[in-house]
């Protein structure tokens, strides 16, 4: 096995005083900046690019025919990790969005807690700002004609980020832990609802809960044929109150190539449709060109 370096977890912007809310999927999301956190081994640096990008096995129950183009496994055959693309080509920007629920918020949302954002989804079409939704297979459960509908439009793309947002290595956040041995099983039960909710563009990409992982996890994923996204700027949305701060924090960090990662949820990412009626006419103006992530990986 080649040695692997040492990695971080993406950081993320939540006081400790919020330590308590990390159970929540939105709090371990890469939904805060620099600020400290706890942190966990991801022994695998991040692969931002790749000089042949395949596409996804027709064994694989994540692939399909048509689905985007995956990178070659990582050492030792295992899962490859992307962060962002390339520095030195055209400046193109992928926005990607988390839509996350957990398992024991059913009851929430039955009260009327918003864990979807719709207007979201709306601005971005208003915009024709293309992105990719990360979607937990319990938000397609909980919101099947959304997550069709998301995943029936062209300008989107739906990849996988858990069926409950259980972290998938640990320290991570204070998150609940998928069972050993049953990662893999975790990732093809989220497709598994997507394709039971009627999802049509389903790409063979997984962002960990958290953005938390290790070089066993990797392994154990590795037959499900997914590429793991992670990413390079962090918005800040989760529990931020004012879209201003978001918007500043996302148009700093933004290079060529960038993975930006935000949130679909209205409880816990309120000002994240307020930011993007502002990231992206400014990132336009700067002459970047909107992407998904399955565009930023065939680029190379």
């Amino acid at each position: 096995m080649i040695p692997i370096p040492r990695r971080r977890p993406a950081r993320h912007a939540f006081a400790p005083a919020l330590a308590a809310l990390l159970c929540l999927p939105l709090a371990a999301c890469g939904g805060g900046s620099s600020g400290a956190a706890e942190r966990t081994k991801n022994p695998q640096s991040p692969r931002t690019s790749a000089p042949a990008p395949q596409s996804p096995s027709a064994e694989s129950p994540s692939a399909r025919p048509s689905a985007a183009p995956t990178l070659p496994p990582g050492p030792g055959g295992t899962t490859p990790v992307f962060s962002h693309g390339r520095r030195d080509g055209a400046k193109r920007v992928a926005l990607t969005f988390d839509a996350d629920m957990t398992a024991d918020q059913d009851k929430r949302a039955a009260r009327g807690e918003p864990f979807d954002n719709p207007q979201l989804i709306t601005t971005l079409r208003r915009l024709k700002a293309p992105a990719t939704v990360f979607m937990t297979g319990k938000w397609a459960e909980q919101y099947p004609d959304q997550a069709r509908s998301i995943g029936s439009d062209p300008l989107f793309e739906v990849a996988d980020h858990s069926y409950s947002h259980h972290a998938f290595s640990t320290p991570c956040y204070g998150l609940p832990t998928v069972a050993r041995g049953t990662a893999r099983q975790d990732v093809e039960r989220a497709f598994a609802a997507f394709r039971k909710a009627g999802v049509e563009r389903i790409v063979p990409y997984f962002r960990f809960p958290g953005g938390c992982y290790d070089e066993a996890v990797l392994r154990e994923i590795a037959p499900a044929k997914v590429t793991a996204v992670q990413w390079d700027v962090v918005s800040g949305d989760a529990f931020a109150k004012k879209a201003g701060p978001v918007a500043d924090q996302v148009l700093a960090q933004v290079k060529p190539g960038s993975v930006v990662v935000m949130h679909c949820t209205r409880s816990a990412a309120p000002a994240t449709e307020e930011a993007i009626r502002r990231i992206v006419p400014e990132l336009r103006a700067r002459g970047y060109e909107l992407v998904r992530v399955s565009d930023l990986i065939a680029g190379g």
